[in-house]
């Protein structure tokens, strides 16, 4: 699914969320998930344009400031400067947002978060994006929407080079993995349905996001700079543990959309 969404797929989260919408007679409120460079982003972007009365933000937009990071990570671990991880988010944010968005009445105009990557900052509020008027869907996509936390003795060993050498306490794991167990299950028990974009395995994650890169710098990947790859390679391993858990049934999902090794959809089960 990169490039384009493909059209069954949008098909179906089309018939999924009118279903939805005919059973509960209100807003419907639904999350997709799916590993770095999968399509989520370009789904989410063909379904909203494709119905005006889908308002979409992601947990991307609602990243914690740098400064709110670094005091976590100086407090639970150095993995928690990054951005992405559970912990990292202002869950209190996304809840904002979407309840505003549940209330709006016909004339509203709500304010849909975002977030300036390339300068690891909020945008300012007074230039976000204005959903107006009352959806009928509430999209909301990220990476770890809808997973569950591991039991204890799963975070006991690292998973990669990076939790190995900076994560040796397994302090910054520990501490996603209580928020995950806490305040995103909280955010996640608002939603009515969960739908994740799954690969079987997490070997094909790196490279999908380098290609996700290489495609933002309008590039081939074999044209990205040796110190790109290697910074690229790095941050997929701060999602390597979660993604995988996923992977292997750590999640919610009420559908699953599988993919190939090229991000084609293969399958879409009900459940797991």
């Amino acid at each position: 699914m990169s490039g384009q969404a493909d059209p069954e797929v949008l098909a179906f989260l089309q018939k999924t969320a009118l279903d939805l919408i005919q059973t509960h007679r209100r807003v419907v409120r639904i999350a997709l998930a799916g590993p770095q460079g999968c399509g989520k982003s370009t789904l989410c972007a063909a379904w909203a344009k494709a119905d005006p009365r889908v308002a979409h933000f992601s947990l991307d937009d609602v990243y914690l400031t740098t400064q709110a990071r670094k005091e976590l990570a100086a407090a639970h671990g150095a993995l928690l400067k990054t951005r992405g991880p559970p912990g990292t988010h202002d869950l209190d944010l996304a809840k904002r947002v979407m309840l505003n968005l549940t209330g709006a009445r016909a004339r509203d105009a709500t304010a849909l978060p975002r977030y300036d990557k390339l300068a690891d900052a909020p945008v300012k509020p007074a230039l976000w994006p204005r959903f107006v008027g009352t959806p009928n869907i509430i999209l909301v996509d990220g990476w770890c929407m809808g997973a569950l936390p591991q039991d204890a003795a799963a975070l006991a060993d690292p998973v990669n080079d990076l939790e190995a050498e900076e994560d040796s306490s397994a302090s910054a794991r520990a501490y996603s993995n209580a928020a995950l167990a806490g305040a995103y299950q909280d955010f996640f028990a608002r939603f009515d349905a969960f739908i994740t974009l799954l690969p079987d395995s997490f070997d094909v994650v790196p490279r999908w996001r380098l290609e996700q890169e290489a495609s933002l710098r309008g590039m081939d990947v074999a044209a990205l700079q040796p110190e790109v790859k290697t910074k690229i390679a790095r941050f997929v391993q701060h999602f390597e543990r979660i993604t995988r858990h996923m992977i292997d049934g750590g999640r919610r999902s009420d559908f699953t959309i599988a993919l190939d090794d090229d991000r084609s959809p293969m399958e879409i089960r009900e459940g797991l």
